[in-house]
C-alpha cells in the first residue's frame, strides 16, 4: 500500500528503521572511547574517530537540507540512476573497497569539541529521523546527483545515510585495529 507522500509503509518503515539503527550504533561506539582516543589518527593522512563523526554530522545536515529544498521544488523529470536498485546503492555506499574523494564541503575541521559534536550528531539524527517518519512529500518524484553514484531520488538519498553511517563505522572500526591506538583508560572524574 502506498502512504501519502508516494512511500509505501514498507518504505518508511525501512527508511525509519534503519536511520535509526544505524544512528544509534554510532552514537553507542563513540561513546565508549576516550578523548585521546577519539583523536588518534593511525596515520597523517586517515581520519581519526572524531573527524570521522564530523563527516558524518557535516554530510547528514547538507543531505537533509538539500533534500528540503528539492522537495519544495517543482518534481523533477529526471529518474534515479539507481531505480530499483536500492540494496544494490547501499552496497556501493557501504563498500570501502574503492576509496571516496570528499568534497571539501564534506571535510572535517576539528570544529567542535567532543561533547558538542555529539550533541549535533544526535541533533541531525533526531531532525532526519522525524522527517522520515513524518514527510508526505513523494520522496521518490524527486532527484539530485551525487558526485560519485550519480542521480538518486531524495529517498535514496536518506536511505543512503544509514549505508553512510555503516561505512564509517568501518573506518572507525579500522582506526581502533592500530597497534598504536590508546588503550582504555578509566575517566578520572
Amino acid at each position: 500500500m502506498t502512504m501519502p507522500g508516494g512511500l509505501t509503509q514498507a518504505e518508511r518503515e525501512r527508511l525509519t528503521r534503519y536511520l535509526a539503527e544505524t544512528h544509534d550504533q554510532v552514537l553507542r561506539t563513540v561513546r565508549g572511547f576516550s578523548d585521546r582516543q577519539l583523536d588518534f589518527k593511525s596515520v597523517p593522512d586517515r581520519w581519526s574517530i572524531s573527524e570521522n563523526v564530523e563527516h558524518m554530522t557535516i554530510v547528514h545536515n547538507l543531505v537533509q537540507d538539500y533534500v528540503e529544498q528539492v522537495i519544495a521544488s517543482p518534481a523533477s523529470s529526471k529518474e534515479s540512476a539507481w531505480k530499483g536498485r536500492d540494496d544494490a546503492l547501499l552496497d556501493h555506499i557501504r563498500s570501502r573497497s574503492t576509496p571516496l574523494k570528499v568534497p571539501e564541503i564534506g571535510c572535517p575541521k576539528s570544529q567542535w569539541a567532543h561533547d558538542e559534536l555529539f550533541r549535533r550528531f544526535e541533533a541531525i539524527r533526531s531532525r532526519m529521523s522525524e522527517f522520515a517518519a513524518t514527510t508526505n512529500a513523494p520522496l521518490r518524484s524527486f532527484c539530485f546527483p551525487h558526485p560519485v553514484f550519480g542521480e538518486k531520488d531524495c529517498y535514496q538519498w536518506l536511505l543512503g545515510m544509514g549505508a553512510h553511517c555503516e561505512r564509517h563505522l568501518a573506518q572507525i572500526h579500522e582506526v581502533t585495529l592500530s597497534a598504536d591506538f590508546p588503550k582504555f583508560e578509566p575517566s578520572l572524574q
